[in-house]
């Protein structure tokens, strides 16, 4: 399994991940300073590949792509971009810059004939990302569910060539909680790409139930700035995957 540190970007600074995504505060005591150098400083720690989160593109606030375009050519360690692409000039953008994936926005979910000429054109280089709660699939941030099982969702999925499928999951309050273990191996099990956890890890143990369960990757926010995980240790522990 591979662990991939999470860097969010606001105001063209780099911000702590908070435990409400998005909703750190880039002029105060979240900001973390200059995203490269804090790229460079994972991969100095041993990490294959960084998540780059664009909160102001997330959010439609705004947009940070010339930074996110600077991070990715600067060349120091692989990049997932998350910035809710949702247009094929997007994803030639960040794919032709150098992006190792493209986590693709609502859209991939919503519009399927959109998501498969997109994955067709770029084979192996999109993720699609799903927020679930109680197994259902959640869209716009948190707030109205698709009638549909996570599972269907993957079985829909299946015959794309995807680089991935990045899962997150919320308690019923729209909140972050522990990974749901029991999910994340049924949808590891009908997946025929790798599967990507985001959050719900509070220390290495998490991190060894996920690989367990068939988890191909997981995303880092908080545990690893606040120093709960060692990054060094779980660099080199954590360092297959995808």
């Amino acid at each position: 399994m591979l662990a991939i540190p999470q860097i969010e970007l606001r105001n063209g600074l780099c911000v702590r991940p908070s435990a409400r995504f998005g909703t750190a505060d880039s002029t105060g005591r979240d900001a973390l300073g200059d995203p490269i150098a804090v790229a460079r400083a994972w991969a100095n720690a041993g990490f294959r590949r960084i998540h780059v989160v664009d909160t102001d593109a997330v959010f439609g606030t705004g947009t940070n792509a010339s930074l996110v375009e600077d991070i990715i050519r600067d060349g120091a360690i692989d990049v997932q971009t998350h910035d809710a692409a949702e247009s094929g000039d997007q994803v030639e953008r960040l794919v032709f810059a150098g992006a190792a994936h493209v986590v693709v926005g609502a859209r991939g979910l919503e519009e399927p004939d959109w998501l498969e000429s997109v994955a067709n054109a770029y084979p192996g280089s999109l993720i699609v990302a799903t927020d679930v709660r109680e197994r259902r699939v959640v869209v716009r941030g948190w707030v109205r569910s698709l009638p549909l099982d996570i599972l269907d969702v993957v079985a829909d999925l299946s015959g794309l060539p995807l680089g991935g499928l990045l899962v997150s999951s919320a308690c019923a309050a729209g909140h972050r909680t522990g990974a749901d273990l029991s999910l994340l191996e049924d949808v590891a099990d009908a997946c025929a790409f790798p599967v990507i956890a985001m959050g719900g890890v509070a220390d290495v143990s998490d991190l060894r139930a996920l690989e367990h369960r068939g988890v191909s990757a997981v995303v880092l926010g908080e545990p690893l700035l606040r120093g709960h995980l060692d990054a060094r240790s779980i660099a080199i522990e954590f360092a297959d995957g995808l």
